[in-house]
């Protein structure tokens, strides 16, 4: 106590301050392509196609967003984008938890095989062509599914989750056990609510995995209608002058002829990530408290 109250009357020495200011710097440096694309996002076409340099807001129009949010297309990708995020979190983190939970017991017949086939997928993988004649195989070339399944476990989360539930007491299993409690009730039971900090925070990695899945797409998917939200954003990026023109096209009355090109490819990537950055303040409480937890048991 009287350490801390001296620290406090005593004030900010040098390196905190040189500390304080390198943090700041580094902040501002990550920040600022973010305003940068959220400002040109914003930009009048006729004001800002005369800069080169977008430091400050020097205009402020919506008319790339409403571009965006008037193509159907869009819409679709979104909704695909949608069902992937929630249909895979949900898929990813079932086999991910039950795997690990399962691995974490060193009774368990076969354990040590099994480990080494996983962490052999970690170094090893057949290639492409291999790969994509299983997806063939299995019918999920041009299938949702292909976002989803494929992609569903990740090997080093799951290390990570087995050797946090190896480090949970036994005493709460056998204690559990001694009541007639079967593996499936302890784990829904007892050590998944114990553990909920821990597992959001890989819930929000596998979320922005598969909010940012576009890879299995561009390989196994030609179905337009059944693409995501960031095939939609390569394909603006690369072809904005075309949607301009097709936009233009279907509504006569339409001025997304006036939008500066730069400021609908913005727009686009505004709008693709705002929802899953919408995550982070509901889970950034349990994702601290996992972060926590992970430095603290290894």
């Amino acid at each position: 106590m009287k350490l801390t109250e001296a620290k406090k009357k005593k004030g900010l020495s040098p390196f905190d301050i040189a500390v304080y200011i390198v943090l700041g710097l580094l902040s501002l440096i990550t920040f600022f392509p973010f305003y940068n694309v959220l400002i040109i996002s914003i930009a009048k076409f006729e004001v800002i196609s005369q800069h080169n340099l977008y430091l400050l807001p020097l205009s402020f129009d919506l008319t790339a967003y409403k571009v965006i949010l008037s193509d159907g297309k869009f819409w679709s990708s979104a909704i695909n984008t949608v069902i992937v995020t929630v249909a895979g979190v949900l898929f990813s983190m079932a086999i991910s938890v039950t795997g690990a939970y399962a691995l974490s017991k060193k009774g368990m017949p076969g354990r040590n095989g099994m480990l080494t086939l996983i962490l052999f997928t970690m170094f090893f993988n057949g290639g492409l062509i291999p790969f994509y004649l299983i997806i063939k195989d299995l019918g999920l070339v041009n299938n949702i599914l292909v976002m989803i399944i494929p992609a569903g476990l990740n090997t080093f989360y799951l290390i990570i989750m087995k050797n946090y539930f190896g480090t949970l007491p036994e005493s709460l299993e056998e204690s559990a056990k001694l009541d007639g409690a079967n593996d499936l009730y302890i784990l829904f039971k007892i050590i998944l609510p114990i553990s909920a900090p821990f597992i959001a925070t890989f819930g929000l990695f596998y979320a922005v995995e598969r909010w940012n899945e576009w890879w299995y797409a561009l390989i196994f998917i030609s179905d337009s209608a059944k693409t995501p939200l960031q095939i939609y954003l390569r394909e603006t990026l690369i072809t904005s002058n075309q949607l301009l023109n097709t936009l233009a096209q279907q509504a006569a009355d339409s001025d997304s002829s006036k939008v500066y090109t730069p400021a609908l490819q913005m727009a686009t990537i505004v709008i693709s990530s705002v929802p899953i950055l919408m995550v982070y303040p509901f889970l950034q409480k349990h994702f601290a408290k996992g972060i926590l937890v992970g430095s603290i048991k290894g």
